[in-house]
């Protein structure tokens, strides 16, 4: 069984939540705060990590949520804008996996006994059927893989 290192990114790594006006936007179903937010990590040191656990075996990937109470149409637009993110702002990054999912969807239909999530939301942490650590501590615990 392949080991696996999940991250969800609102919060954890990527700032929604401090671009000016963000929850008023996904009211109005305006994808801005998903192309605006800016980085909550350093994103070379976290490039460089994710390619050292993936040349150490394991495969890294992204489960995130959509915006709650969502039509089809900006839950199409806020996987664009997400993706688009990733390429922009970690373009050396091959991701192994994506999950964009519904808001709600649990995560732990993603993992397995040995998989690790970096989540900042403690329900999808204790959930979760592998291994989980909140945002505090991404590089310190990548550095151990």
């Amino acid at each position: 069984m392949k080991h696996k290192v999940y991250f969800d990114c609102d919060g954890t790594w990527i700032d929604l939540y401090g671009v000016e006006g963000w929850l008023d936007n996904l009211i109005n179903h305006n994808a801005h705060p998903y192309i605006e937010a800016k980085p909550l990590i350093h994103l070379a040191t976290f490039a460089r990590l994710i390619h050292r656990a993936q040349a150490n075996g394991y495969q890294v990937g992204i489960i995130s949520w959509l915006a709650k109470n969502s039509t089809s149409e900006f839950n199409e637009a806020v996987t664009l804008a997400k993706l688009n993110w990733f390429k922009k702002h970690l373009p050396s990054v091959e991701w192994d996996e994506i999950h964009i999912v519904p808001y709600g969807t649990p995560k732990s239909l993603f993992g397995n006994e040995t998989a690790i999530l970096f989540d900042d939301e403690r329900p999808n942490r204790e959930n979760w059927i592998g291994v989980a650590y909140d945002e505090k501590n991404i590089f310190e615990i990548l550095r151990t893989l």
